[in-house]
């Protein structure tokens, strides 16, 4: 039997914090309100069946299922679990034997309620808490864990789990596994956000026979481009009862999920990548804490689609801090796919001057802005010294005129790496190491944002840059991964999340000094797509797919996973486009934020007649885009590359819809 130690309502679902019996052990349960009266107490033990009546009587009674917990964690000082796990997991470990729970807290301020819970390590070494936190009108819950070390000699983490959703699925006593399937969604550069849905059959991650051994599905991503093989979002869907569960991660390095299970049902957990998946060891002092990145937890009764938007609520509070100029969504121009890394003055007018009265309100200065190397035939990292050859007189006076016509101006950095050639190539105290040698990936070393000497170069270069040239809009770029980590006395996953750290300080610093400054969160397009550099930014670049026929597949799957208001969308138009492909382009903004580019100084009148009535649309649609509730329909999903078929968004807010086919 299990123990109902406490019960939250929480919007539209109720936590459920659970022990097994015989356990000192808490789960946490999500379910849907209108479906608690559904859940079903789980099978105590096994029985009926042929392989498992006829085992000797040492066996008897077989259990059915483990007691698991809402928090998992590792120390390097203990041993490792049984059950063939070494190597492919660290969860049930020997610290979590004898974890015990130890009571709740709830607080209220401000319509947040908060509900702490304690849980007890074996011999007063160190405790936990295990925090809840749910905002009022959310759809779902934020999910944190912190350890603390109550002992006298440091203790090293190796694991800790930003959430745990146990029990699953709880709405059947027996074996959950054929009503479940995992929900992932894939990511390569410019190939973002392809759902992967699969059976838990189909993964081999059905029990044992008897249950015995341990089977995990861990996944995720190490390094610094967070969105890379997988967004940190993942679902757990019971088709029978029609329900998901879903957690997104907020985390902009190494992070992984897993499946795991032991007996009848199963528990998703997540959040730093562990030791063995991204050799992260945190060593605790005596008497000190650490506290994991936030996770955005949600349970519907419904569809994937149903769980995703209510991950979404997770990201609204952020936006809520926007600059002014971010209220209607107003649509950008970026120059890029114009002139491909060779912005100047005069050109930048011209695109200005074709673009008054549009609609478009940034008008962004890309790569190539500043004074490049001979050899160099595209980034130019770490100078920073404005090219006069293409802009006379530095950005000031291309700033000003963009401003007299109505536009704010924008530009592009890539501040956290430096390219070969630049004069502070060889500042090696500065820079990341590893092994005892400078980081180098391919043509890039990086900053280390940990250093107060880096903070002041970069203020210098960049912030006095954008003020002294009154800059409303930068574009932060970021084109390749730290990777493991970097040198650090506890471990190279250390280093990296202590830089991270570091770079989102500097982020917050930027909107400290210039709180009117529009951020735009870019790493080759879509890798840093995740809940905490899109709350540090006001939208991010959805892909590099600048021209490609399935930027509407992209940015139709992007719906899922950021909110549409931050999703900045390419339409790169050509003077040899066609009525129809300039409809095809600029319809597709319409699934997040407008962002022209291309020959649009060489369009026609009538051309820029489509482009002026696509913008005038937009600007109706806005509510719609931002606070809509989005539903798919069209072709199954195929090629990215070579895509066949139709689609269909239907966007809906209050009495609106906005349709978007292709």
């Amino acid at each position: 039997m299990s123990t109902l130690l406490a019960r939250h309502v929480f919007g539209p679902l109720a936590a459920l914090y659970v022990q097994r019996e015989g356990s000192s052990r808490c789960e946490l349960h999500l379910v849907p309100l209108s479906m608690e009266e559904s859940v079903r107490e789980p099978r105590a033990t096994i029985q009926g069946r042929p392989d498992i009546d006829g085992l000797p009587s040492k066996f008897h009674p077989l259990r059915a299922d483990s007691a698991n917990s809402l928090i998992q964690l590792k120390l390097r000082e203990d041993d490792l679990g049984g059950g063939f796990s070494n190597g492919v997991t660290l969860m049930e470990s020997k610290t979590m034997d004898g974890l015990e729970y130890a009571g709740q807290e709830v607080s209220e301020e401000n319509e947040v309620t908060t509900v702490a819970t304690r849980l007890n390590g074996s011999a007063g070494r160190f405790h936990c808490i295990h925090r809840l936190t749910h905002r009022a009108g959310e759809a779902g819950v934020r999910c944190s864990a912190e350890f603390v070390n109550d002992s006298d000699t440091p203790l090293s983490l190796e694991l800790l789990s930003s959430f745990a959703l146990n029990g699953l699925t709880p709405f059947h006593e027996g074996n959950a596994t054929p009503h479940l399937h995992l929900h992932r969604f894939r990511s390569w550069w410019s190939l973002e956000g392809r759902v992967d849905s699969t059976s838990l059959e189909a993964m081999h991650l059905e029990r044992s026979w008897a249950g015995f051994a341990t089977f995990s599905e861990r996944f995720g991503q190490v390094g610094s481009l967070p969105v890379r093989r997988w967004f940190p979002t993942a679902a757990l869907e019971d088709r029978t009862q029609g329900v998901v569960w879903a957690a997104q991660l907020g985390w902009a390095g190494s992070w992984q999920m897993e499946l795991f299970r032991r007996g009848d049902r199963v528990t998703l957990c997540g959040g730093l990548a562990d030791r063995e998946t991204g050799h992260w060891i945190k060593t605790v002092p005596a008497g000190g804490s650490f506290t994991t990145p936030e996770a955005y937890l949600t349970v519907v009764a419904g569809t994937l689609d149903d769980a995703c938007h209510a991950l979404l609520d997770g990201q609204r509070a952020a936006v809520a801090e926007l600059p002014e100029s971010e209220r209607n969504l107003p649509p950008a121009f970026n120059e890029w796919c114009t002139s491909w890394g060779n912005p100047n003055h005069e050109n930048i007018l011209a695109i200005a001057r074709r673009l008054e009265g549009s609609g478009v309100r940034y008008v962004v200065i890309d790569d190539g802005w500043a004074v490049r190397p001979a050899e160099a035939r595209m980034q130019s990292n770490g100078d920073w010294i404005v090219d006069e050859t293409k802009f006379p007189g530095g950005l000031k006076p291309t700033c000003d005129a963009l401003r007299e016509l109505g536009f704010i101006p924008g530009i592009w950095f890539e501040f956290e790496v430096i390219n070969p050639a630049c004069s502070v190539w060889n500042e090696e105290a500065h820079l990341l190491q590893r092994d005892g040698r400078t980081l180098q990936v391919g043509s890039r070393r990086f900053w280390d944002f940990n250093d107060p000497w880096v903070d002041e170069y970069l203020t210098q270069k960049m912030i006095d840059l954008l003020r002294d040239n009154g800059i409303g809009y930068l574009k932060v770029d970021y084109n390749d991964s730290i990777g493991l980590g970097c040198d650090h006395p506890d471990s190279l996953g250390e280093g990296l999340r202590l830089h991270i750290e570091g770079v989102q300080r500097f982020f917050k610093k930027l909107r400290a000094e210039l709180p009117e400054l529009v951020i735009e969160n870019c790493s080759s397009g879509g890798h840093r797509l995740e809940p905490s550099m899109q709350a540090l930014a006001s939208m991010g670049s959805f892909s590099d797919a600048h021209e490609s026929v399935i930027i509407p597949l992209i940015a139709r799957n992007l719906q899922r996973l950021i909110l549409p208001r931050q999703s900045l969308i390419w339409a790169v138009l050509h003077a040899a486009d066609d009525e129809a492909r300039l409809r095809y382009s600029l319809a597709a903004t319409f699934l997040g934020r407008v962002c022209l580019s291309g020959e649009i100084h060489d369009l026609s009148d009538p051309q820029m007649d489509i482009v002026r009535e696509a913008l005038a649309l937009y600007a109706q649609a806005t509510s719609v885009i931002e606070l809509g509730v989005s539903t798919f329909c069209g072709t199954p999903e195929n090629s990215y590359y070579d895509p066949v078929g139709w689609q269909a968004v239907v966007r809906r807010h209050g009495d609106q819809a906005l349709v978007v086919a292709h």
